[in-house]
C-alpha cells in the first residue's frame, strides 16, 4: 500500500460527487517472448465525451491496482507493467470540482499528498513501467506517465498539456520536479509556464515526443500493438533508450529568469501560481525527489486555498459548462436550417465572417458592397486566408478549393440574396445606414431568412422599427479578430421570435462559437463595461493625470493589455464612437474623452508608438491633449475604474441586460480575454470589497469563486 489510504477515504468523504475512475488491471504475453505483463487501464465507464479524471477514489483504485501489481513483480510473475486510458483518452487530471469545497488548509494538503503517494509508486513497482499516452492527457494524466520509466504518445492523440498554472495551481503531482528533470528546464518552462498562459495552448503527440517526453511515437491506429512490441524491444535489450543529459549549471537559472519574464508579461504579479511553479523548477535542479514533491505538496495547498484559483475554477466552469447552455436559449427544434449565407459588406469585418461562415457552416457564401473593386477585394482576402491554412496544414487541398468556390461576390443583392437564409450585415456602425441595408434586404430574401446585424453597439429594435417583418432581426455581435474570440453576443431585440434566436444559436454552435443571450440595450456587455472603465482612464487624463501612470493603473488586475494599447487595438474612431452612443442614452456615467475626440479629428489611428519593443505616447499625439491640473495616483484611477465597473454590472443585471453576473463574467473571459484568475470580474470585485463598496453587497454568494466560510 502506499500509505495514501486514509488520506483518500478522508477526502472522498469530502467528494461525494466524485465520477469514479476504475483501474482494470489485464495480462498478456508480450511480443517475441519479453515475458508476462500487467497492463493497468483507466477508465470511468463514460465514453471520450466524459474524460477520465483522478478524484480521490480514483486514485484509491490506481493504488489498489498498484498494490497487486506490485506483488506479482515481487512473486516474478511479471516482467513489467503498464498503464493506458480508454480509448481517445489517457487522463485529464485531478478532479476539481471537488476542490470549491474545500475549507481548511491540511485538507487541500492532502489533494497533493495522496496524488504523490499514489503515483509515484510507478517508479518503485521493482519492474520497469511504462506510459502509453493514447488520447487526451492534461495534468495529473500527464503526471501519471512522467512517473513511470518509459512513455510512448499516439501521433493522434491530444489534447496535451499541463494546464495547471492557467487555472490557478501547479503541476502539483510531480510535474514541476520531474518534467525539468525529465527534458530540462527551458522546455519544462515552455510547458508549464509559457503554454499555460498563452490561452491554455496545447500539445500534439508529435510535438510531446520531439520535446523527449515520450521516448517514442507511434500512430494511433494501432498505438497500442506497436507500443507493446516496443515495450518487448527494450526489456529484451534490443533497443536502448537514449535520453540527453540535462545542463543544470546556469542554463537552469536562465531558462527560470525566461519563465518569471514572460510570466510578469502575462499577469503583471497579480496570480502567484506561475511564480510558485517556477521556484519550485528552480529547486528541481538538484534532483531531489522527496523535497520537489514536499513542496509541490505546500504550493497546491496554499493555492488552493487562495481566491485566485477558486475565480480560476469558477471561471473554467463557465467556459466549460455554462457557455454550452446559454442561459436563455430558446428550443433548439424552433431552429430553421441555413443552407446559404449573405454578407452585405466586403470589409475587413466581412471578409472575416464569410470565411467562417464558409469553413464552419459548409454553405454558399455571397459578399456585397457598394462596388466591384470592394467585392474583389474581400474575396481575394478570404482566398488568401485559405491558402494559409493550406500551408499551415490546417486544411487540405481539396478542403481549400471547396472553401474558396464557396465564396463569392456579387453587385446584384437580389441575386446574391435571393435565396439565403441567413443574412448579416457589416456596414459602417450608423443607424441610418443600417436601417437602409434592412430595408433593402426585406424586400430581397425569402419570408423564412434571418436577418443579423454585427452591431456593436446600437439598438437592434430601433434597427428593425422600420421593418414589416422586424420579428426575424437578430443582434448577432462578434468579437475582432473573429477566428481567434470565441464570444457571440446573440442580442435579443423587441421584436425578435423564437425561431429566429433558435436559428442564431443554432448557427453559432455550428460556427463554433460560445453565445450569450443579452437584452437589447446600449452596447450589450462587452463594450458597455470595457467603455465604461476605459471612460474613467480617459476622463483622469483628461484631469491632468499623465498618460503612463493612468495606463499603469490597471496593471495590478493582470488584464492582457492596458487600456490605451487596448484603445488602440480598437481604434481610437470605434472607441469614441461606442463612446457616443453611450453618451447619449447615459450621459451622467459615459464621458466622451475631448482628447480622444481630438485624436479622432487628426486621423490618428494609435496614441501610441513603440520605443525601442515598448509602447510609449505618440509625441504627436501628446502634442494633441489638453489637460487639466487634478493628477490622480495610479491607486486612485484604479480605484474609479473598479467602482465605475462593479456600479455597472449592478445596473446591468438590475435592467436584465443578461441573466446572470454569471454572463457578464463569461462574456468578459470569452470576448474581451480578460484572465481566469480574475473569474471574469465578479469574483476579483468582491474579493477586493468593492462590489461591497459600491452595491451593498457581493456580486456572487460565499462560497462561489471563493473559500467557503
Amino acid at each position: 500500500m502506499s500509505g495514501a489510504g486514509e488520506v483518500l477515504r478522508e477526502a472522498a468523504e469530502r467528494f461525494p460527487d466524485e465520477v469514479v475512475t476504475q483501474a482494470h488491471v489485464r495480462h498478456l504475453d508480450l511480443p517475441h517472448g519479453a515475458g508476462r505483463f500487467a497492463l493497468i487501464t483507466l477508465d470511468n465507464g463514460f465514453d471520450h465525451r466524459k474524460p477520465t479524471t483522478l478524484g480521490p477514489r480514483s486514485l484509491a483504485n490506481l493504488d489498489a491496482a498498484l498494490d497487486r501489481v506490485e506483488a506479482e513483480a515481487a512473486a516474478g510473475e511479471i516482467v513489467a507493467a503498464g498503464v493506458t486510458g480508454k480509448p481517445f483518452v489517457f487522463a485529464v487530471g485531478a478532479d476539481l470540482k471537488g476542490v470549491s469545497v474545500l475549507r481548511e488548509r491540511p485538507e487541500a494538503l492532502a489533494i497533493g499528498a495522496g496524488g504523490h503517494a499514489v503515483l509515484r509508486r510507478f517508479a518503485s513497482l521493482g519492474v520497469p513501467s511504462f506510459a502509453y499516452w493514447n488520447g487526451a492527457a492534461m495534468g495529473g494524466g500527464v503526471e501519471v506517465g512522467l512517473h513511470c520509466t518509459y512513455r510512448t504518445v499516439s501521433a493522434t492523440g491530444g489534447p496535451f498539456a499541463l494546464p495547471e498554472v492557467f487555472l490557478g495551481l501547479v503541476p502539483g503531482w510531480g510535474g514541476c520536479t520531474l518534467l525539468p528533470n525529465l527534458i530540462g528546464p527551458d522546455a519544462a518552462v515552455t510547458v508549464i509556464i509559457e503554454n499555460a498562459l498563452s490561452q491554455n495552448r496545447m500539445l500534439t503527440g508529435p510535438a510531446v515526443h520531439e520535446l523527449g517526453m515520450a521516448d517514442a511515437l507511434f500512430e494511433g491506429a494501432d498505438f497500442l500493438e506497436q507500443s507493446l512490441v516496443w515495450t518487448s524491444a527494450v526489456l529484451r535489450g534490443e533497443l536502448a533508450v537514449a535520453r540527453p543529459e540535462v545542463d543544470r549549471g546556469a542554463a537552469w537559472d536562465a531558462a527560470v529568469e525566461r519563465g518569471r519574464a514572460f510570466a510578469e508579461s502575462k499577469v503583471h504579479g497579480a496570480a502567484p501560481a506561475a511564480a510558485r511553479a517556477l521556484d519550485i523548477i528552480a529547486q528541481a535542479r538538484d534532483g531531489g525527489l522527496d523535497e520537489g514533491f514536499a513542496a509541490e505538496d505546500e504550493a497546491l495547498a496554499d493555492l488552493i486555498m487562495g481566491e485566485e484559483l477558486r475565480s480560476g475554477l469558477y471561471a473554467f466552469d463557465l467556459v466549460q459548462r455554462r457557455a454550452k447552455r446559454p442561459a436563455g436559449a430558446p428550443d433548439k427544434a424552433l431552429a430553421r436550417p441555413v443552407t446559404k449565407v449573405g454578407v452585405v459588406g466586403a470589409g475587413l469585418m466581412a471578409s472575416q465572417l464569410a470565411l467562417l461562415f464558409a469553413r464552419r457552416l459548409q454553405v454558399p457564401v455571397v459578399l456585397t458592397d457598394i462596388d466591384q473593386e470592394r467585392i474583389d477585394k474581400g474575396v481575394a482576402w478570404v482566398r488568401a486566408e485559405v491558402d494559409k491554412l493550406l500551408g499551415k496544414g490546417r486544411i487540405t487541398a481539396d478542403a481549400a478549393n471547396r472553401l474558396k468556390a464557396s465564396v463569392t461576390g456579387s453587385l446584384d443583392r437580389e441575386a446574391a440574396f435571393g435565396d439565403a437564409d441567413f443574412v448579416i450585415e457589416a456596414v459602417f456602425e450608423e443607424m441610418g445606414v443600417k436601417q437602409e441595408v434592412f430595408a433593402d434586404l426585406e424586400a430581397i430574401v425569402p419570408e423564412h431568412a434571418v436577418l443579423a446585424t454585427n452591431t456593436s453597439s446600437l439598438s437592434v429594435t430601433r434597427m428593425a422599427s422600420r421593418l414589416k417583418h422586424p420579428e426575424r432581426v437578430v443582434g448577432f455581435h462578434f468579437f475582432n479578430p473573429v477566428a481567434v474570440l470565441p464570444l457571440l453576443e446573440i442580442v435579443r431585440a423587441a421584436e425578435t421570435d423564437d425561431a429566429t434566436l433558435a436559428t442564431a444559436f443554432a448557427v453559432a454552435r455550428k460556427l463554433k462559437k460560445s453565445a450569450v443571450l443579452v437584452k437589447d440595450a446600449p452596447a450589450f456587455v462587452v463594450n458597455r463595461i470595457l467603455t465604461r472603465f476605459m471612460g474613467e482612464v480617459l476622463a483622469a487624463i483628461d484631469e491632468g493625470t499623465p498618460v503612463e501612470v493612468a495606463d499603469r493603473a490597471l496593471a495590478p488586475l493582470g488584464l492582457p493589455m492596458s487600456p490605451i494599447q487596448l484603445l488602440d487595438l480598437v481604434g481610437p474612431a470605434v472607441a469614441h464612437h461606442v463612446a457616443g452612443t453611450l453618451h447619449e442614452a447615459f450621459p451622467e456615467r459615459f464621458g466622451v474623452s475631448e482628447n480622444l475626440g481630438r485624436v479622432v479629428a487628426a486621423g490618428r489611428r494609435s496614441l501610441y508608438v513603440q520605443d525601442g519593443g515598448a509602447p510609449r505616447l505618440d509625441p504627436e499625439v501628446a502634442a494633441l491633449f489638453e489637460t487639466g491640473s487634478a493628477p490622480l495616483t495610479e491607486e486612485q484611477v484604479r480605484a474609479r475604474a473598479l467602482d465605475a465597473i462593479a456600479e455597472e454590472i449592478g445596473l446591468m443585471l438590475r435592467e436584465g441586460v443578461v441573466a446572470e453576473v454569471l454572463d457578464i463574467d463569461l462574456c468578459l473571459l470569452l470576448g474581451a480575454g480578460w484572465p481566469f484568475h480574475l473569474g471574469g470580474i465578479g469574483p476579483y470585485l468582491d474579493r477586493e470589497g468593492v462590489s461591497q463598496r459600491v452595491l451593498g453587497e457581493r456580486l456572487l454568494p460565499q462560497g462561489v469563486a471563493s473559500v467557503p466560510a
